[in-house]
């Protein structure tokens, strides 16, 4: 009878050793980490419209949601998915744990409308990106020439 007792104890502690191994882990895996590369908007070829792309990177153990942007040089942002050429405007982007999401030309993409004023090359823009779970990120996004194409493909 006292050897079933010595296991079981065994195991519990053992249980509840990896609990508390998975409880710290898992508080650092719960969490998204984000972070923005490759921002750029073409120089406006219509007074009134831009596009904006860039990469929103997650390195966390938890997704995370895109839920809004904004810039003081629009007077709003919206974001569209791109699937066969046909634009759908979107409320919302997921971003998997430990994946990406871009915005980029021919596919996801930033419109920034009704521009209060033309950003030219060389010049940068500032924009706001929201999210569900973390905090809002700044990113400066260069003006770049009408026909640029980034290295990186997007």
């Amino acid at each position: 009878m006292r050897r079933p007792a010595v296991l079981t104890a065994g195991a519990l502690a053992a249980a509840l050793a990896l609990t508390g191994c998975t409880d710290s882990a898992s508080a650092d895996a719960g969490k998204a980490d984000l972070s923005v590369s490759s921002p750029y908007m073409p120089q406006p070829v219509s007074a009134d419209m831009a596009a904006g792309f860039l990469t929103i990177t997650n390195d966390g153990g938890a997704g995370d949601e895109l839920t809004s942007v904004s810039s003081d040089v629009a007077g709003e942002v919206t974001m569209h998915s791109t699937t066969g050429g046909a634009m759908a405007e979107k409320s919302s982007f997921g971003i998997p744990a430990h994946g990406r999401l871009v915005f980029r030309s021919g596919g996801n993409h930033l419109m920034f409308e009704k521009l209060k004023r033309a950003p030219k090359q060389g010049q940068t823009v500032t924009v706001k990106l929201t999210f569900a779970q973390s905090g809002p990120l700044t990113v400066e996004m260069p003006v770049k020439p009408a026909t640029y194409t980034p290295s990186t493909g997007h």
